[in-house]
C-alpha cells in the first residue's frame, strides 16, 4: 500500500514518522533487552534479584516515559505546524 504524494512530501509527516520510528525502536530495545538479559542481572537489590526489579519496574517506567515524550513531542509538532488542522 503506497501513500499519497502529499503525505510523503510533508515535513510534518516526515517528522512524525521519524519520532514514531525512534520511540518504537527504544521500546523494542527495552522489551527485548530486559527479557533477554533480565536473568543475568544477579545482583541482590532489596532482597530481590536486580533482574526482577528491572523487568517489573524499570521497563514499566521506560514505557510510561515513552508515552509521555510522544505526547509532548507531538503537541510541539502540532504547534509548530499550525495546530490540529494538518493534512
Amino acid at each position: 500500500m503506497t501513500q499519497p504524494d502529499h503525505f510523503s512530501a510533508s515535513p510534518y509527516w516526515r517528522k512524525t514518522l521519524r519520532l514514531s520510528r525512534t520511540l518504537l525502536g527504544i521500546w523494542l530495545v527495552v522489551t527485548v533487552g530486559v527479557c533477554w538479559f533480565g536473568r543475568s542481572l544477579d545482583v541482590n537489590f532489596l532482597g530481590w534479584p536486580f533482574g526482577f526489579w528491572a523487568t517489573s519496574q524499570g521497563a514499566l517506567i521506560i514505557f510510561c516515559l515513552i508515552v509521555w515524550y510522544y505526547a509532548w513531542a507531538m503537541n510541539r509538532l502540532d504547534e509548530a505546524f499550525g495546530g490540529d488542522d494538518i493534512d
